[in-house]
Protein backbone atom coordinates (compact mmCIF):
# COMPACT_ATOMS: atom_id res chain seq x y z
CA UNK A 1 0.00 0.00 0.00
CA UNK A 2 1.12 3.55 -0.73
CA UNK A 3 1.51 4.69 2.94
CA UNK A 4 3.96 1.80 3.45
CA UNK A 5 6.05 2.94 0.49
CA UNK A 6 5.93 6.57 1.62
CA UNK A 7 7.18 5.58 5.07
CA UNK A 8 10.01 3.51 3.55
CA UNK A 9 10.94 6.47 1.33
CA UNK A 10 10.89 8.89 4.25
CA UNK A 11 13.16 6.50 6.15
CA UNK A 12 15.66 6.37 3.28
CA UNK A 13 15.66 10.18 3.12
CA UNK A 14 16.37 10.53 6.85
CA UNK A 15 19.19 7.99 6.66
CA UNK A 16 20.68 9.81 3.64
CA UNK A 17 20.22 13.44 4.66
CA UNK A 18 20.49 13.32 8.44
CA UNK A 19 22.80 10.32 8.99
CA UNK A 20 19.98 8.75 11.02
CA UNK A 21 20.30 5.15 12.20
CA UNK A 22 17.93 2.85 10.35
CA UNK A 23 17.03 0.86 13.46
CA UNK A 24 16.01 4.04 15.31
CA UNK A 25 14.25 5.76 12.40
CA UNK A 26 11.88 3.02 11.33
CA UNK A 27 10.03 2.29 14.62
CA UNK A 28 9.45 6.04 15.05
CA UNK A 29 8.05 6.41 11.53
CA UNK A 30 5.79 3.35 11.85
CA UNK A 31 4.35 4.78 15.06
CA UNK A 32 3.87 8.35 13.75
CA UNK A 33 2.18 7.13 10.54
CA UNK A 34 0.19 4.50 12.45
CA UNK A 35 1.42 1.69 10.19
CA UNK A 36 0.92 -1.72 11.82
CA UNK A 37 0.39 -5.43 11.15
CA UNK A 38 1.05 -6.63 7.60
CA UNK A 39 1.67 -3.09 6.35
CA UNK A 40 4.40 -2.64 8.96
CA UNK A 41 5.99 -5.95 7.95
CA UNK A 42 5.93 -4.88 4.28
CA UNK A 43 7.43 -1.46 5.12
CA UNK A 44 10.15 -3.05 7.25
CA UNK A 45 11.19 -5.48 4.52
CA UNK A 46 11.15 -2.77 1.86
CA UNK A 47 13.08 -0.21 3.93
CA UNK A 48 15.79 -2.50 5.32
CA UNK A 49 16.00 -4.54 2.12
CA UNK A 50 16.55 -1.47 -0.05
CA UNK A 51 19.26 -0.22 2.31
CA UNK A 52 21.06 -3.56 2.42
CA UNK A 53 20.83 -4.10 -1.32
CA UNK A 54 21.71 -0.52 -2.27
CA UNK A 55 25.02 -1.37 -3.96
CA UNK A 56 23.52 -4.16 -6.03
CA UNK A 57 20.40 -2.13 -6.87
CA UNK A 58 22.54 0.81 -7.97
CA UNK A 59 24.59 -1.43 -10.27
CA UNK A 60 21.36 -2.65 -11.90
CA UNK A 61 19.74 0.82 -12.09
CA UNK A 62 22.96 2.19 -13.61
CA UNK A 63 22.59 -0.34 -16.42
CA UNK A 64 19.09 1.02 -17.12
CA UNK A 65 19.73 4.76 -17.21
CA UNK A 66 21.50 6.99 -19.71
CA UNK A 67 23.42 9.10 -17.20
CA UNK A 68 25.72 8.55 -14.20
CA UNK A 69 23.75 7.84 -11.01
CA UNK A 70 25.40 10.89 -9.42
CA UNK A 71 23.38 13.00 -11.89
CA UNK A 72 20.06 11.45 -10.81
CA UNK A 73 18.27 13.51 -8.16
CA UNK A 74 18.86 11.75 -4.79
CA UNK A 75 15.14 11.62 -3.90
CA UNK A 76 14.38 10.06 -7.29
CA UNK A 77 17.21 7.54 -6.87
CA UNK A 78 15.71 6.51 -3.52
CA UNK A 79 12.35 5.95 -5.29
CA UNK A 80 14.05 3.86 -8.00
CA UNK A 81 15.79 1.71 -5.37
CA UNK A 82 12.47 1.00 -3.67
CA UNK A 83 10.88 0.09 -7.00
CA UNK A 84 13.78 -2.11 -8.14
CA UNK A 85 13.83 -3.91 -4.78
CA UNK A 86 10.13 -4.73 -5.05
CA UNK A 87 10.59 -6.01 -8.62
CA UNK A 88 13.69 -8.13 -7.95
CA UNK A 89 13.57 -9.19 -4.31
CA UNK A 90 9.97 -9.15 -3.08
CA UNK A 91 6.85 -11.05 -4.03
CA UNK A 92 5.08 -7.87 -5.20
CA UNK A 93 3.22 -8.19 -8.53
CA UNK A 94 5.36 -6.38 -11.16
CA UNK A 95 2.54 -4.08 -12.33
CA UNK A 96 1.83 -3.05 -8.72
CA UNK A 97 5.51 -2.50 -7.93
CA UNK A 98 5.88 -0.28 -11.00
CA UNK A 99 2.61 1.68 -10.82
CA UNK A 100 2.82 2.34 -7.06
CA UNK A 101 6.46 3.44 -7.35
CA UNK A 102 5.69 5.73 -10.30
CA UNK A 103 2.89 7.30 -8.21
CA UNK A 104 5.41 7.81 -5.41
CA UNK A 105 7.84 9.47 -7.86
CA UNK A 106 5.06 11.78 -9.08
CA UNK A 107 4.22 12.82 -5.51
CA UNK A 108 7.86 13.34 -4.55
CA UNK A 109 9.54 14.80 -7.64
CA UNK A 110 6.79 15.64 -10.15
CA UNK A 111 5.64 14.43 -13.55
CA UNK A 112 9.13 14.36 -15.14
CA UNK A 113 10.44 12.15 -12.36
CA UNK A 114 7.43 9.86 -12.69
CA UNK A 115 7.94 9.23 -16.40
CA UNK A 116 11.69 8.68 -15.84
CA UNK A 117 10.91 6.18 -13.05
CA UNK A 118 8.39 4.42 -15.28
CA UNK A 119 10.93 3.96 -18.08
CA UNK A 120 13.70 2.77 -15.75
CA UNK A 121 11.53 0.31 -13.81
CA UNK A 122 10.16 -1.21 -17.01
CA UNK A 123 13.73 -1.98 -18.03
CA UNK A 124 14.59 -3.35 -14.56
CA UNK A 125 11.52 -5.60 -14.71
CA UNK A 126 12.58 -7.18 -18.03
CA UNK A 127 15.02 -9.56 -16.24
CA UNK A 128 15.07 -11.44 -12.96
CA UNK A 129 17.67 -10.90 -10.26
CA UNK A 130 19.93 -13.80 -11.25
CA UNK A 131 20.07 -12.57 -14.87
CA UNK A 132 20.85 -9.03 -13.77
CA UNK A 133 23.62 -10.17 -11.43
CA UNK A 134 25.21 -12.26 -14.17
CA UNK A 135 25.15 -9.11 -16.31
CA UNK A 136 26.34 -6.41 -13.89
CA UNK A 137 28.66 -8.21 -11.41
CA UNK A 138 32.36 -8.49 -12.34
CA UNK A 139 33.66 -11.96 -13.18
CA UNK A 140 34.45 -13.90 -9.99
CA UNK A 141 37.70 -15.35 -11.35
CA UNK A 142 39.10 -12.02 -12.58
CA UNK A 143 37.79 -9.75 -9.82
CA UNK A 144 36.61 -11.79 -6.81
CA UNK A 145 36.25 -8.76 -4.52
CA UNK A 146 34.24 -6.80 -7.10
CA UNK A 147 32.04 -9.82 -7.75
CA UNK A 148 31.24 -10.31 -4.04
CA UNK A 149 30.70 -6.56 -3.59
CA UNK A 150 27.86 -6.60 -6.14
CA UNK A 151 26.38 -10.02 -5.34
CA UNK A 152 26.24 -9.37 -1.58
CA UNK A 153 25.92 -5.60 -1.77
CA UNK A 154 28.87 -4.53 0.39
CA UNK A 155 31.50 -1.92 -0.58
CA UNK A 156 34.74 -3.44 -1.91
CA UNK A 157 36.80 -2.24 1.05
CA UNK A 158 34.40 -3.93 3.49
CA UNK A 159 34.58 -7.23 1.56
CA UNK A 160 38.40 -7.08 1.76
CA UNK A 161 38.43 -6.13 5.45
CA UNK A 162 36.02 -8.93 6.41
CA UNK A 163 37.96 -11.48 4.39
CA UNK A 164 41.17 -10.37 6.18
CA UNK A 165 39.36 -10.57 9.53
CA UNK A 166 38.35 -14.19 8.87
CA UNK A 167 41.93 -15.13 8.02
CA UNK A 168 43.34 -13.08 10.92
CA UNK A 169 41.12 -14.99 13.35
CA UNK A 170 42.19 -18.42 12.11
CA UNK A 171 39.19 -19.01 9.85
CA UNK A 172 39.09 -19.67 6.11
CA UNK A 173 38.69 -16.81 3.64
CA UNK A 174 36.30 -19.15 1.81
CA UNK A 175 33.70 -18.33 4.48
CA UNK A 176 33.37 -14.79 3.11
CA UNK A 177 30.26 -15.67 1.06
CA UNK A 178 28.51 -17.05 4.16
CA UNK A 179 29.55 -14.07 6.28
CA UNK A 180 28.33 -11.49 3.74
CA UNK A 181 25.10 -13.43 3.26
CA UNK A 182 24.54 -13.57 7.04
CA UNK A 183 25.07 -9.82 7.27
CA UNK A 184 22.18 -9.37 4.81
CA UNK A 185 19.76 -11.41 6.92
CA UNK A 186 17.44 -9.53 9.26
CA UNK A 187 18.48 -10.54 12.79
CA UNK A 188 15.99 -12.23 15.09
CA UNK A 189 14.92 -10.08 18.03
CA UNK A 190 16.78 -11.12 21.16
CA UNK A 191 15.91 -9.86 24.62
CA UNK A 192 18.03 -9.56 27.74
CA UNK A 193 16.67 -10.17 31.22
CA UNK A 194 17.96 -7.61 33.69
CA UNK A 195 19.64 -9.64 36.46
CA UNK A 196 17.43 -10.02 39.51
CA UNK A 197 14.44 -8.23 37.96
CA UNK A 198 12.75 -11.02 36.00
CA UNK A 199 13.19 -14.62 34.93
CA UNK A 200 12.56 -16.81 31.91
CA UNK A 201 9.23 -18.15 33.23
CA UNK A 202 7.81 -14.64 33.38
CA UNK A 203 9.01 -13.91 29.84
CA UNK A 204 7.57 -17.18 28.51
CA UNK A 205 4.19 -16.05 29.90
CA UNK A 206 4.54 -12.99 27.64
CA UNK A 207 5.27 -15.03 24.51
CA UNK A 208 9.08 -15.19 24.53
CA UNK A 209 11.20 -18.35 24.59
CA UNK A 210 14.67 -19.23 25.82
CA UNK A 211 17.58 -17.58 24.01
CA UNK A 212 20.15 -19.59 22.10
CA UNK A 213 23.44 -18.69 23.78
CA UNK A 214 23.41 -16.27 26.70
CA UNK A 215 22.13 -17.25 30.15
CA UNK A 216 20.26 -13.93 30.29
CA UNK A 217 18.79 -14.09 26.76
CA UNK A 218 15.25 -14.69 25.57
CA UNK A 219 14.04 -14.94 21.98
CA UNK A 220 11.14 -12.80 20.77
CA UNK A 221 8.99 -14.30 17.97
CA UNK A 222 8.75 -11.18 15.74
CA UNK A 223 7.76 -7.54 15.69
CA UNK A 224 8.54 -4.84 18.24
CA UNK A 225 8.49 -6.03 21.89
CA UNK A 226 8.45 -2.39 23.08
CA UNK A 227 4.78 -2.60 24.07
CA UNK A 228 5.42 -5.39 26.59
CA UNK A 229 5.09 -4.32 30.24
CA UNK A 230 8.41 -5.93 31.17
CA UNK A 231 10.17 -3.72 28.60
CA UNK A 232 8.30 -0.58 29.70
CA UNK A 233 9.28 -1.32 33.31
CA UNK A 234 12.96 -1.67 32.36
CA UNK A 235 13.17 -5.28 33.52
CA UNK A 236 13.77 -6.56 29.98
CA UNK A 237 15.40 -4.89 26.96
CA UNK A 238 16.34 -5.68 23.38
CA UNK A 239 20.01 -6.70 23.15
CA UNK A 240 22.01 -8.87 20.78
CA UNK A 241 23.32 -12.05 22.41
CA UNK A 242 26.87 -11.19 21.31
CA UNK A 243 26.69 -7.94 23.30
CA UNK A 244 25.37 -9.86 26.29
CA UNK A 245 28.28 -12.31 26.13
CA UNK A 246 30.79 -9.44 25.96
CA UNK A 247 29.50 -7.96 29.24
CA UNK A 248 29.09 -11.38 30.86
CA UNK A 249 32.69 -12.40 30.04
CA UNK A 250 33.89 -9.56 32.26
CA UNK A 251 31.24 -9.90 34.98
CA UNK A 252 31.34 -13.72 35.31
CA UNK A 253 34.46 -14.93 33.57
CA UNK A 254 36.89 -12.72 35.49
CA UNK A 255 35.78 -14.06 38.88
CA UNK A 256 38.77 -16.30 39.50
CA UNK A 257 41.24 -13.75 38.05
CA UNK A 258 40.51 -10.64 40.05
CA UNK A 259 42.89 -10.47 43.03
CA UNK A 260 41.82 -7.10 44.38
CA UNK A 261 38.87 -6.08 46.48
CA UNK A 262 35.98 -6.25 44.01
CA UNK A 263 34.31 -3.05 45.13
CA UNK A 264 34.64 -0.81 42.06
CA UNK A 265 33.75 -1.56 38.45
CA UNK A 266 33.97 0.82 35.48
CA UNK A 267 32.19 0.99 32.12
CA UNK A 268 34.36 3.41 30.16
CA UNK A 269 32.14 4.05 27.09
CA UNK A 270 28.73 3.24 28.48
CA UNK A 271 26.14 4.76 26.11
CA UNK A 272 23.45 3.76 25.28
CA UNK A 273 23.61 1.52 28.36
CA UNK A 274 22.80 -2.07 27.36
CA UNK A 275 26.06 -3.62 28.59
CA UNK A 276 26.08 -1.20 31.55
CA UNK A 277 22.73 -2.55 32.72
CA UNK A 278 23.90 -6.17 32.47
CA UNK A 279 27.11 -5.40 34.38
CA UNK A 280 25.22 -3.24 36.87
CA UNK A 281 22.74 -5.99 37.59
CA UNK A 282 25.58 -8.35 38.48
CA UNK A 283 27.35 -5.95 40.86
CA UNK A 284 24.99 -6.99 43.66
CA UNK A 285 26.38 -10.55 43.68
CA UNK A 286 29.88 -9.10 43.97
CA UNK A 287 29.11 -6.37 46.52
CA UNK A 288 30.44 -3.88 43.96
CA UNK A 289 29.50 -0.48 42.63
CA UNK A 290 29.64 0.57 38.96
CA UNK A 291 30.74 3.86 37.43
CA UNK A 292 29.37 4.38 33.89
CA UNK A 293 31.26 7.02 31.90
CA UNK A 294 29.90 8.49 28.67
CA UNK A 295 31.25 11.38 26.61
CA UNK A 296 27.94 12.79 25.34
CA UNK A 297 25.26 14.17 27.64
CA UNK A 298 22.33 12.77 25.63
CA UNK A 299 23.88 9.30 25.69
CA UNK A 300 24.42 9.56 29.46
CA UNK A 301 20.66 10.13 29.70
CA UNK A 302 20.11 6.89 27.76
CA UNK A 303 22.35 5.07 30.26
CA UNK A 304 20.38 6.55 33.18
CA UNK A 305 17.18 5.31 31.58
CA UNK A 306 18.66 1.82 30.97
CA UNK A 307 19.73 1.39 34.62
CA UNK A 308 16.80 3.14 36.38
CA UNK A 309 15.01 -0.08 37.38
CA UNK A 310 18.28 -1.62 38.64
CA UNK A 311 18.97 1.43 40.81
CA UNK A 312 15.51 1.07 42.32
CA UNK A 313 16.39 -2.56 43.10
CA UNK A 314 19.47 -1.44 45.05
CA UNK A 315 22.29 -1.61 42.47
CA UNK A 316 24.87 1.11 43.06
CA UNK A 317 25.33 2.59 39.58
CA UNK A 318 26.70 6.12 39.05
CA UNK A 319 26.78 7.85 35.65
CA UNK A 320 29.32 10.49 34.69
CA UNK A 321 29.51 12.57 31.51
CA UNK A 322 33.26 12.71 30.89
CA UNK A 323 36.01 11.78 28.44
CA UNK A 324 36.92 8.12 28.90
CA UNK A 325 40.44 8.73 27.60
CA UNK A 326 41.28 10.80 30.70
CA UNK A 327 39.74 8.57 33.40
CA UNK A 328 42.89 6.42 33.68
CA UNK A 329 44.98 9.48 34.57
CA UNK A 330 42.33 10.94 36.88
CA UNK A 331 41.50 7.74 38.77
CA UNK A 332 44.53 5.45 38.37
CA UNK A 333 44.36 1.90 39.69
CA UNK A 334 40.90 2.36 41.18
CA UNK A 335 38.82 -0.34 39.45
CA UNK A 336 38.95 -4.12 39.56
CA UNK A 337 36.90 -4.67 36.40
CA UNK A 338 36.79 -2.31 33.45
CA UNK A 339 34.71 -2.61 30.29
CA UNK A 340 36.14 -0.72 27.33
CA UNK A 341 33.40 -1.16 24.72
CA UNK A 342 35.02 1.33 22.37
CA UNK A 343 33.45 3.36 19.52
CA UNK A 344 34.07 1.50 16.27
CA UNK A 345 33.05 1.27 12.61
CA UNK A 346 30.11 -1.02 13.45
CA UNK A 347 31.03 -3.43 10.65
CA UNK A 348 29.96 -6.28 12.94
CA UNK A 349 26.39 -4.99 13.26
CA UNK A 350 25.50 -4.56 9.59
CA UNK A 351 22.51 -6.89 10.03
CA UNK A 352 20.72 -4.28 12.15
CA UNK A 353 22.41 -1.14 10.82
CA UNK A 354 22.71 -1.87 7.11
CA UNK A 355 23.36 1.80 6.25
CA UNK A 356 26.73 1.74 8.08
CA UNK A 357 28.32 -0.10 5.16
CA UNK A 358 27.61 2.83 2.80
CA UNK A 359 28.36 5.51 5.39
CA UNK A 360 31.71 4.33 6.69
CA UNK A 361 35.03 4.69 4.85
CA UNK A 362 38.51 3.22 5.41
CA UNK A 363 39.54 6.67 6.70
CA UNK A 364 37.01 6.31 9.54
CA UNK A 365 38.73 3.14 10.69
CA UNK A 366 42.05 5.01 10.87
CA UNK A 367 40.55 7.89 12.86
CA UNK A 368 38.78 5.53 15.24
CA UNK A 369 42.05 3.64 15.81
CA UNK A 370 43.61 6.58 17.67
CA UNK A 371 40.58 6.86 20.00
CA UNK A 372 40.47 3.09 20.52
CA UNK A 373 44.16 3.02 21.54
CA UNK A 374 43.68 5.96 23.94
CA UNK A 375 40.61 4.36 25.52
CA UNK A 376 42.31 0.99 26.01
CA UNK A 377 45.35 2.72 27.55
CA UNK A 378 43.08 4.71 29.87
CA UNK A 379 41.17 1.54 30.83
CA UNK A 380 44.41 -0.24 31.77
CA UNK A 381 45.64 2.77 33.76
CA UNK A 382 42.33 2.87 35.68
CA UNK A 383 42.62 -0.83 36.56
CA UNK A 384 43.92 -1.99 39.94
CA UNK A 385 46.78 -4.51 40.02
CA UNK A 386 45.24 -7.94 39.45
CA UNK A 387 42.15 -6.35 37.87
CA UNK A 388 40.76 -7.23 34.45
CA UNK A 389 39.89 -5.13 31.37
CA UNK A 390 37.53 -6.33 28.64
CA UNK A 391 38.35 -4.61 25.34
CA UNK A 392 35.24 -5.01 23.17
CA UNK A 393 34.27 -3.83 19.68
CA UNK A 394 31.27 -4.43 17.46
CA UNK A 395 33.61 -4.79 14.49
CA UNK A 396 35.79 -7.69 13.40
CA UNK A 397 38.13 -5.36 11.43
CA UNK A 398 41.70 -6.32 12.40
CA UNK A 399 42.70 -2.64 12.63
CA UNK A 400 40.06 -2.16 15.36
CA UNK A 401 40.65 -5.40 17.22
CA UNK A 402 43.83 -7.45 17.37
CA UNK A 403 46.08 -4.71 15.98
CA UNK A 404 44.89 -2.16 18.56
CA UNK A 405 45.54 -4.60 21.41
CA UNK A 406 48.97 -5.55 20.03
CA UNK A 407 49.89 -1.89 19.62
CA UNK A 408 48.94 -0.96 23.20
CA UNK A 409 50.60 -4.06 24.71
CA UNK A 410 53.84 -3.27 22.87
CA UNK A 411 54.20 -0.21 25.08
CA UNK A 412 53.40 -1.91 28.40
CA UNK A 413 55.02 -4.56 30.55
CA UNK A 414 52.36 -4.47 33.27
CA UNK A 415 49.64 -6.33 31.36
CA UNK A 416 49.01 -9.95 30.37
CA UNK A 417 46.55 -11.18 27.77
CA UNK A 418 44.10 -13.75 29.11
CA UNK A 419 42.32 -16.56 27.30
CA UNK A 420 38.86 -15.05 26.83
CA UNK A 421 37.26 -18.35 25.81
CA UNK A 422 36.53 -19.73 29.31
CA UNK A 423 35.23 -16.29 30.29
CA UNK A 424 32.83 -16.21 27.34
CA UNK A 425 31.74 -19.78 28.13
CA UNK A 426 30.81 -18.63 31.64
CA UNK A 427 27.99 -16.58 30.08
CA UNK A 428 26.69 -19.40 27.87
CA UNK A 429 23.70 -21.59 28.63
CA UNK A 430 24.87 -24.92 30.11
CA UNK A 431 23.32 -26.85 27.19
CA UNK A 432 25.55 -25.13 24.61
CA UNK A 433 28.62 -24.39 26.74
CA UNK A 434 30.74 -27.13 25.17
CA UNK A 435 29.35 -26.90 21.64
CA UNK A 436 29.88 -23.24 20.77
CA UNK A 437 32.97 -22.76 18.65
CA UNK A 438 35.14 -19.95 20.03
CA UNK A 439 38.19 -20.16 17.78
CA UNK A 440 41.85 -20.64 18.63
CA UNK A 441 42.02 -17.81 21.21
CA UNK A 442 43.20 -16.10 23.24
CA UNK A 443 40.64 -13.50 22.07
CA UNK A 444 37.11 -14.39 21.01
CA UNK A 445 35.64 -13.16 17.72
CA UNK A 446 31.94 -13.91 17.31
CA UNK A 447 30.45 -14.11 13.79
CA UNK A 448 26.92 -13.74 12.36
CA UNK A 449 27.36 -16.82 10.13
CA UNK A 450 28.79 -19.01 12.91
CA UNK A 451 27.13 -17.80 16.12
CA UNK A 452 24.07 -15.93 14.81
CA UNK A 453 25.19 -12.83 16.73
CA UNK A 454 26.71 -9.51 15.75
CA UNK A 455 30.46 -9.84 15.07
CA UNK A 456 31.64 -8.88 18.58
CA UNK A 457 35.34 -8.98 19.44
CA UNK A 458 36.21 -9.74 23.08
CA UNK A 459 39.74 -9.47 24.49
CA UNK A 460 40.51 -9.83 28.22
CA UNK A 461 43.61 -8.24 29.72
CA UNK A 462 44.88 -8.45 33.30
CA UNK A 463 46.87 -5.72 35.01
CA UNK A 464 49.80 -7.46 36.64
CA UNK A 465 50.41 -7.07 40.36
CA UNK A 466 53.21 -4.57 40.96
CA UNK A 467 56.57 -6.15 41.93
CA UNK A 468 57.92 -4.91 45.29
CA UNK A 469 61.54 -3.96 46.02
CA UNK A 470 62.46 -7.59 46.72
CA UNK A 471 60.91 -8.67 43.42
CA UNK A 472 57.89 -10.42 44.93
CA UNK A 473 54.52 -9.41 43.53
CA UNK A 474 52.24 -7.38 45.73
CA UNK A 475 48.69 -6.40 44.99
Amino acid sequence: STPSRQVALEGLRLVREEDSYANLVLPRLLRSHRVSGRDAAFTTELFYGSLRAQGRLDAIIAACVDRPLAKVEPALLDVLRLGAYQLLDMTVAPHAATSETVALARAEVGAGGASFANAVLRRVGEKDLATWIAEVAPDREKDPTGHLAVVHSHPRWVVRALSDALAGNGRSRDEIDQLLEAQNQAPAVSLVMRPGLTDLDELIDHGASQGRLSIFAAAWPSGDPGGMDLVKQGRVAVQDEGSQLAALSLALGADDLVLTDDAHWLDLCSGPGGKTALLGGLTIDHDADLLAVELQEHRTELVDRAVASLREAGCEITTLTADGTTIGAERPGEFSRVLADVPCSGLGALRRRPEARWRRTPADVGQLGAIQRDLLTSALDATAPGGVVAYVTCSPHLAETRLIVADVLKRRDDVERLDARPAVRAGLLPAVRDEVELGEGPDVQLWPHVHGTDAMFICLLRRLPVPTEEGTPSS
